[in-house]
């Protein structure tokens, strides 16, 4: 049975409520490294659990906000500054290659990133499959802000299932995302309060007896949810939380 172990390196929201930094998560297994999301704060929060950018071969994204992709053009650029030779792939729904131009220009104008390193922009639509560097990652549409282009990710890597709801507030479409993973990782950004495109605590717990998952654990918390944290029945994750899958 394959070894996997998953790091929550930003558990927070986009605000960094609780001083928790924004999305992003390492997946480890035996012969490849990757990261799920890579908010604007995923290069400290790498190095603060020692993980080299030179063992993430792919990234892929959820969706198109800053604290989910706003740190890619900052591991990309440490790519290019340290010569990394190893092949990159991105996973996004469209528009990624364009988008992290356009924000390289804007944030180190005049400097070559791209253009120095081995990428490759891979683009899912709606209910697609892609298959990349061992993962085989199946996108779900979810309820979040369209123009952000939101979607949950279920990733079949080795013999495991490790499933993530992205942002999103209760779609039937995170039944078949998470359905039997080994690990479903479910955005919960607020206890109490109703905000469109987000989950709250309350309309999860009513959802949470149908759902097939071996095992869920929470994040994208807000202070509202931080304040209840004790009241909440799921396990929540932490910055920097270690997971045996």
């Amino acid at each position: 049975m394959t070894e996997i172990k998953l790091t929550f390196i930003g558990t927070g929201d986009a605000f960094g409520s609780g001083g928790r930094l924004s999305t992003c998560f390492y997946v480890k297994a035996p012969d490849s490294g990757f990261l799920i999301d890579c908010g604007a704060s995923s290069i400290p929060g790498l190095k603060m659990n020692g993980i080299d950018i030179k063992d993430i071969g792919t990234i892929l994204i959820t969706h198109f906000h800053g604290d989910h992709f706003g740190g890619l053009p900052f591991f990309l650029l440490e790519a290019a500054v340290c010569r990394c030779e190893k092949p990159i792939t991105v996973v996004s729904p469209p528009g990624c290659k364009e988008k992290v131009t356009q924000l390289l220009s804007l944030l180190y104008p005049g400097t070559e990133v791209l253009e120095k390193l081995n990428i490759s922009f891979l683009e899912y639509q709606p209910f697609e499959t892609i298959v990349t560097g061992g993962l085989k990652v199946q996108a779900y549409p979810v309820i979040h802000s369209e123009a952000a282009f939101p979607h949950g990710l279920r990733i079949h890597i080795a013999d495991k299932i490790i499933s993530y709801s992205g942002d999103t507030e209760w779609t039937d479409n995170l039944i078949p995302l998470s359905a039997d993973a080994d690990l479903f990782i479910c955005e919960c950004n607020f206890f109490n309060l109703q905000v469109r495109g987000h989950m709250n605590y309350q309309s999860l717990k009513l959802w949470l007896p149908g759902l097939t998952c071996k095992k869920i654990i929470l994040t994208h918390f807000d202070n509202e949810m931080l304040n209840n944290i004790d009241q909440i029945d799921a396990e929540c994750a932490f910055d920097g939380m270690k997971v045996d899958i």
